[in-house]
């Protein structure tokens, strides 16, 4: 296992700038991490596994020690074939705690040798989430703000979806 290593799991559909500040922050304690970009078939996404991976690598090229893969079946399984020794998990405000929580003593359960570490992400990207960027983009909203450049072109290539 390397101790410099960690996975940041998560379905980042899109990758926002909240996802970024939280990706900053762990490469501040691990040297190596992995962005692993969950492929759920039961969960619908605005955009397809290939698109959100290629997405994610774009928006964080710049950042040395980032690896960024898709991956199907329980992170724990990724995090043991691949030797890192942690999970990184954002938290933007309280109400995320509870689902982190049991996330954490469930893989804790999985997997007892790997660590779950929790970052606060920043005041000015505590209200952001990718659901919320996916709504505003449904009605046609700047989501500049959010979401880093390459995701903003992604969304105007993919058009607003048809309201109902």
């Amino acid at each position: 296992m390397d101790k410099d290593f960690a996975l940041y799991p998560g379905t980042f559909d899109p990758f926002t700038f909240g996802h970024r500040d939280v990706l900053e922050r762990a490469l501040r304690v691990f040297n190596r991490v992995e962005v692993t970009v969950g492929v759920n078939v039961e969960k619908e996404t605005l955009f397809s596994t290939p698109e959100r991976t290629e997405l994610v690598r774009r928006c964080t090229q710049d950042l040395e020690g980032v690896e960024v893969e898709a991956y199907e079946g329980l992170i724990v399984d990724r995090a043991r074939d691949v030797g890192a020794v942690a999970l990184v998990r954002g938290l933007r405000q309280v109400s995320d705690f509870d689902a982190e929580f049991r996330m954490a003593f469930a893989n804790r359960k999985l997997a007892p040798e790997l660590e779950t570490v929790f970052f606060m992400t920043s005041e000015e990207y505590a209200l952001i989430s990718s659901s919320m960027v996916r709504d505003a983009h449904r009605w046609d909203g700047d989501v500049s703000k959010f979401v880093p450049p390459p995701v903003v072109d992604a969304l105007e290539q993919k058009g607003a979806p048809a309201q109902s």
